[in-house]
């Protein structure tokens, strides 16, 4: 029964007195009196865990909230056809682009710039409520939500470039347009808000919390 516990639920790190340099991975003996300590190999910072990281990670996230709000409502751009247009939000624009035919570009607006941030931002919402009370989900899958939330987090900028190539290649005179509107602008803070979000929650957190969820 203890070999099989310990498999389950192994030492960590930090009960052995060690750190591990978020630089170079190296792991070396955590000096608790030593706030300056540096990591032997690369000169970076050492620390067991990332000061006050949930308060951060909750500051951040929930701007994040607040900047999705003008990233969808302001015009992200204008499509001018024949001289003639209105300004369009993130979902507009999309039926836009399908009553153009442009199918690729409306499915890869609506995916990276909808479905991706508000999901981004609802699994940060997630994982922090899960410090406050006991969820269905274990450490590890938790572990890899985080993992999904900082690799697709990173595309959520490709639609902007999406936008920017159309108002850089799409000038066909007086017959096709498109500008960028401000809602582009507002999107591309948002994006980086929850990649800084994302970068202050310490995901070893979760499983010092398991570990306390598992000793009551």
């Amino acid at each position: 029964m203890t070999e099989s516990k310990d498999v389950i639920n192994p030492i960590t790190a930090k009960e052995k007195g060690l750190a591990q340099c978020h630089l170079c991975d190296y792991l070396v003996p955590y000096e608790e009196q030593n706030p300056h300590q540096k990591c032997p190999r690369c000169g970076s910072h050492i620390e067991q865990r990332k000061k006050d990281s949930l308060r951060r990670c909750w500051a951040w996230t929930i701007t994040s909230l607040i900047a999705f709000l003008p990233a969808n409502f302001y015009p992200i751009m204008t499509i001018l056809y024949f001289g003639k247009g209105q300004p369009d939000t993130i979902l507009s624009g999309i039926f836009t682009l399908l009553k153009f035919g442009m199918y690729p570009i409306a499915f890869v607006v609506f995916f990276a710039s909808f479905v991706v941030p508000l999901a981004k931002i609802m699994g940060l919402f997630y994982l922090l409520y899960s410090f406050e009370r006991r969820t269905e989900l274990t450490a590890k899958q938790k572990t890899k939500m985080y993992r999904y939330i900082e690799f697709f987090g990173r595309w959520s900028m490709l639609d902007v470039f999406v936008v920017a190539l159309l108002v850089a290649l799409v000038e066909l005179g007086s017959i096709v347009e498109i500008v960028a509107g401000p809602g582009a602008t507002a999107f591309g803070i948002m994006v980086i808000i929850t990649m800084i979000a994302a970068h202050y929650l310490d995901p070893r957190l979760l499983w010092d919390k398991e570990k306390i969820d598992d000793s009551k």
